[in-house]
């Protein structure tokens, strides 16, 4: 089923060269001009806001314009216009749709605990969800994710933070788990439950319930890494549908630092499965020694595919989506 989740464009090369795929992304970088300061005075690190305790995130989601054409539609364009808006409520035509998300942060934990950078929001989460949300609401004709297939499909996050992700993402899917180190479990599943009623930190609501088929699991990639490959499989976690494999694993803005790259690169190849997983890369452009480093060490692995989307985010991220064959 999941062999087509994602939909490639015609014709499109796969990334077998890490040091080509390096200067060619960030050549695109060097030449686009960018406002290196975000909104809490931090220049080029990604926060959204990293001062405040509490955000309020707006998805807003916008049907693409109809096409028209001329002649017959031209001759009917004053009657509708005369109709406005209520004509398009009479034919049940959807324009728009927003999706608002209350967010806790941890901003003690960003400044207090070491290496702990997931206690507060990226704006690579938000752009990636946006771009998902839109194509989810108002299919374009090249989407990047079968709508269909992602509804009978099971989503593994790694890193995932604040959980932003699976509150947003989970009703597109048939289930998600979200995972993270042990330390921030508790803020996950305290921003699913501001969002999700019958959430609680260790309760999940009936099922079939706005947000009951989201899971939150420890998954520390250098535990996994520390243990025999004959006990990996005993430690990361499962679909919920038995003997159920993942097809989709989504790393969004996990490339940050080199001492965790040996162990992001050895989790992704172990909780997937050669012929069904996809994976779905999203990188901000910060260093680009540590980002050819992990380029290198995933492609050294020789049991992936690796695309880069061109035009699904705007710089400076960059979107790789990845098919493990073997």
């Amino acid at each position: 089923m999941s062999s087509n989740l994602l939909k490639l464009p015609d014709n499109i090369e796969p990334v077998t060269d890490a040091d080509e795929e390096i200067f060619l992304v960030y050549t695109a970088l060097n030449q686009k001009p960018l406002d290196p300061t975000g909104p809490d005075g931090f220049h080029g690190l990604g926060h959204v806001d990293s001062r405040q305790d509490t955000l309020s995130i707006r998805f807003e989601l916008t049907a693409p314009p109809q096409p028209t054409s001329s002649g017959a539609a031209e001759s009917k364009s004053a009657s509708r216009s005369r109709k406005g808006k209520s004509a398009r409520k009479t034919r049940g035509e959807e324009t728009s749709h927003v999706i608002e998300i209350e967010l806790a942060q941890d901003k003690t934990a960003l400044r207090s605990r070491k290496g702990d950078t997931g206690s507060v929001l990226w704006q690579a989460s938000i752009a990636f969800a946006q771009v998902i949300l839109q194509q989810h609401r108002f299919p374009p004709s090249n989407p990047l994710v079968d709508k269909d297939l992602l509804r009978e499909s099971h989503v593994l996050e790694l890193g995932a933070g604040t959980g932003l992700l699976s509150i947003a993402l989970s009703a597109c899917a048939k289930s998600y788990t979200a995972t993270d180190i042990a330390p921030l479990l508790p803020l996950i599943r305290k921003n699913i439950a501001l969002n999700f009623a019958g959430w609680m930190q260790n309760t999940k609501p009936p099922e079939g319930s706005p947000g009951s088929n989201i899971s939150v699991e420890e998954l520390d990639w250098e535990t996994l890494l520390s243990l025999p490959p004959t006990r990996r499989s005993l430690y990361y976690p499962k679909p919920p549908e038995p003997n159920a494999k993942w097809d989709l694993i989504l790393i969004v803005d996990c490339i940050y630092h080199p001492s965790l790259l040996p162990a992001l690169v050895e989790t992704i190849e172990t909780v997937s499965t050669a012929g069904k997983t996809w994976a779905l890369v999203i990188v901000e452009l910060r260093q680009e020694d540590v980002v050819r480093e992990f380029l290198e060490r995933w492609l050294n692995k020789e049991t992936w595919r690796l695309f880069r989307m061109d035009g699904f985010l705007d710089l400076p991220y960059i979107v790789w989506a990845c098919q493990k064959y073997a």
